[in-house]
């Protein structure tokens, strides 16, 4: 039987250098990696390229990576709320490739199917677009964008077996399914192992054959980047 778990996050890391690409799931702090972002942090790896849906916030996510200038180009669809990534971008200190949010999700995809590129209309006629190849399908003006090339995929999902098959819960099913399988290496930490047979495979949301490592988180924080109350109000 296939068994692709490792014993801990920094076997998770194994071989991660500095100068790699890393694509790392999540949306706002939703289905982050957190535990390998923080092993990154410990390793002390710099002038990584990161591809993430966005930086964390100053204090946590890819936030922390930011605040020891470990990340040299940041390649996302959304800055946040994250002063640091802020101040790093306006002086020139960090390297930002700002993507349409579906692009950059189907760059991923593409990469996990072993599509090399694609055409998509999205940025068109804008500064996403400056350089780049275009073409005329069905009357409307295309881009031509690539598939990811990167060293590493640190994704997180809800449980999985030790075979590497996983299960997303709620809204962590975002950037991390496709980042599955679209880089070399893809390292899975997840809030509960199993052993194969367990999971439902009707339940299964990305077969093993995608992922490589896989192991057990633990101290997960699962912070809320905006949180938004209503306010009472008189005979509530």
């Amino acid at each position: 039987m296939i068994n692709k778990t490792v014993k801990n996050v920094a076997e998770a890391c194994a071989g991660v250098k500095s100068g790699m690409t890393l694509m790392l799931g999540g949306f706002g702090l939703c289905g982050i990696p957190e535990c390998a972002i923080s092993e990154l942090q410990r390793l002390g790896v710099d002038q990584l390229t990161c591809i993430s849906n966005n930086a964390g916030v100053d204090d946590f996510g890819l936030g922390l990576l930011l605040q020891t200038r470990q990340i040299k180009t940041m390649i996302a669809s959304y800055v946040g709320e994250n002063a640091e990534f802020e101040r790093q971008m306006l002086s020139g200190e960090l390297e930002v490739q700002l993507i349409p949010q579906g692009t950059l999700a189907q760059r991923c995809q593409a990469a996990q199917s072993g599509i090399p590129a694609f055409y998509t209309p999205a940025g068109y006629g804008t500064e996403v677009g400056e350089g780049k190849e275009s073409r005329e399908f069905n009357g409307k003006m295309h881009l031509l964008e690539h598939a990811f090339v990167a060293d590493f995929s640190f994704v997180k999902a809800w449980k999985g077996d030790s075979a590497g098959n996983l299960i997303f819960k709620g809204t962590a099913r975002n950037f991390n399914p496709n980042m599955c399988g679209a880089a070399k290496i893809t390292v899975a930490e997840v809030e509960e192992l199993v052993p194969v047979g367990t999971l439902d495979p009707n339940q299964i949301h990305i077969p093993g054959i995608f992922v490589q490592r896989i192991f057990q988180g633990t101290d997960y924080q699962k912070r809320i980047e905006q949180r938004t109350v209503r306010s009472k109000q008189h005979g509530a």
